[in-house]
């Protein structure tokens, strides 16, 4: 058995980026960037009033009240044109250009408009209410970096830097096959002996979730056939996922099937729990993740592996997960050789701690304690017993595909 670190990692660099393609910035929300995006423009293109008010010069109205010829107007999308002198004040809106001369704002609620004139009531210093020119970016300059995943105020941002379109990485095409004669798809008939499988439905989710899209492959029954014929359907798929079939079972026959159609072994076994009978590998440049059959176990490490991999695939800078610290809220038993998940609820104690407490039962057919819970609970190998109020590592549960 190898660390699920050294897994993960493993998987990581077996996995190559997948190729670009252009799409309008429209569409790019929750896509991940394939070059660095350079704006376009200067924003604001010019020093820009950031208040309604008036454009004036400091020194005039230095000692208040101070009364302003007004020589014109500056609204949003226009300009005065030519030179404010000494004594002068142009009407000015939020966004208009500052007109040369003029280094402050005055506030409309500051003055006092008395026809050609304006009385300015308070003092203003050099610079107020006004946005400088570049103050958000200029031209050539790298706002958003290659492996970025656009986010709305990304994408908001590539707007305004005048960019229409953006390059990206194609979403990853992930096969997804689940293996066992005692398994059915939700709605199909039973048989006496038989139970519905959830792992393809869940794991098609996941690839959704991380912005892919999912190809399933349906149920390869147990036996030598039926697999190879079935996962012949990833063919053209940029990642092969299997469910089942990977421990070492008389029935477990995806690594010795798929290993006379050219599959490579990585790794087989993780020091985990749940999920140690995984398995790693390529076929041909294809890589292929084969999951333990258990429900539990199949959301773990697809939450641990696969999720990691399909960042890979998309060109993400960060792959994931990340621990995060929180008070343990009830006494752990000691743990044992492998590097333990558990199924736990994270909530804000009375004291305002982040306090997360295990679910009881952690078996791995168990769907509706997964179900229950908001994060993984972390326990390294050979962990002593954790009292409660101890710090801990948690894994959370990610969002959807789009950020915000």
């Amino acid at each position: 058995m190898i660390p699920v670190a050294e897994a993960r990692q493993h998987i990581i660099d077996a996995i190559a980026r997948l190729p670009a393609e252009v799409v309008p910035v429209t569409e790019a929300a929750g896509r991940v960037l394939a070059e660095d995006l350079a704006a376009r423009v200067t924003q604001p293109p010019a020093d820009m009033s950031a208040m309604d008010g008036y454009a004036a010069r400091a020194e005039d109205v230095a000692t208040v009240p101070a009364r302003l010829r007004l020589a014109g107007h500056a609204p949003a999308g226009g300009a005065h044109e030519g030179q404010l002198k000494p004594g002068e004040a142009v009407r000015i809106f939020t966004g208009g250009p500052v007109p040369a001369g003029a280094d402050t704002i005055v506030i409309q609620e500051n003055t006092t408009p008395e026809g050609e004139t304006v009385l300015v009531n308070e003092t203003v210093t050099v610079g107020r209410h006004i946005r400088r020119a570049g103050l958000d970016f200029r031209a050539g300059e790298v706002e958003l970096t290659a492996g970025t995943r656009l986010s709305v105020r990304d994408i908001g941002l590539a707007a305004a830097m005048n960019i229409p379109w953006v390059k990206v990485v194609r979403r990853p095409r992930v096969a997804i096959l689940a293996t066992g004669d005692e398994i059915v798809f939700p709605g199909e008939a039973r048989g006496p002996h038989q139970i519905v499988s959830s792992n393809s439905i869940a794991l098609g989710g996941l690839v959704a979730a991380a912005g892919g899209e999912a190809i399933n492959l349906g149920i390869a029954r147990d036996n030598e056939d039926s697999l190879r014929r079935m996962a012949a359907g990833a063919q053209g798929a940029d990642m092969l996922v299997t469910t089942g079939g990977v421990s070492v079972g008389d029935h477990d026959l995806v690594k010795s099937v798929l290993g006379a159609e050219g599959l490579a072994v990585g790794f087989w076994k993780i020091a985990m729990r749940p999920g140690k009978p995984l398995l790693f590998g390529k076929m041909g440049a294809t890589p292929m993740l084969g999951l333990p059959g258990n429900p539990v176990s199949t959301a773990v490490c697809g939450l641990v592996f696969l999720l990691p991999a399909l960042r890979a695939l998309a060109g993400e800078i960060d792959f994931g997960p990340h621990p995060e610290p929180a008070r343990l809220g009830v006494d752990l038993r000691p743990n044992d050789n492998r590097e333990d998940y558990l199924r736990a609820s994270l909530a804000i104690a009375a004291d305002g701690q982040r306090t997360v407490v295990p679910f009881e039962r952690q078996d791995s057919s168990m769907l509706s304690v997964l179900s229950r819970s908001n994060c993984l609970l972390v326990r390294q190998p050979f962990a002593e017993a954790t009292a409660a109020g101890s710090i801990v590592d948690i894994i959370r549960f990610p969002s959807g595909p789009i950020p915000v």
